[in-house]
């Protein structure tokens, strides 16, 4: 998250300096290398931010936030595992009323 957040600020910077799309991206895979955002993430970051958006952080997007990984949810899962390390995932979701999916990310 944080890398992309720099991305997304170098490609703000290179819109200020009227620099390309196609000038932006060697200079980003040169910078970022490997963690490098897609060139379709940047060519769609460098029009956002020609056309006018100024703010580099995502828009909020609809639904329910994730609470599963919270810090209670994590403590209560290896609380219970360290009384038995032999508890299966389907035994942890009915104890703690967990989906086991929740206690899969946790795990």
């Amino acid at each position: 998250m944080q890398r992309s957040l720099e991305q997304r600020m170098a490609i703000k910077f290179c819109v200020k300096l009227e620099k390309s799309a196609e000038e932006t991206i060697p200079m980003l895979k040169k910078a970022f290398g490997v963690d490098c955002l897609s060139d379709r993430q940047i060519f769609r970051w460098h029009k956002a931010f020609e056309e006018g958006p100024e703010d580099v952080n995502d828009e909020n997007r609809a639904g329910r936030p994730s609470t599963s990984s919270s810090d209670d949810n994590v403590k209560r899962v290896r609380d219970l595992l360290n009384t038995d390390r032999r508890l299966s995932v389907r035994l942890i979701s009915e104890t703690l009323d967990f989906t086991k999916t929740i206690v899969h990310e946790i795990v």
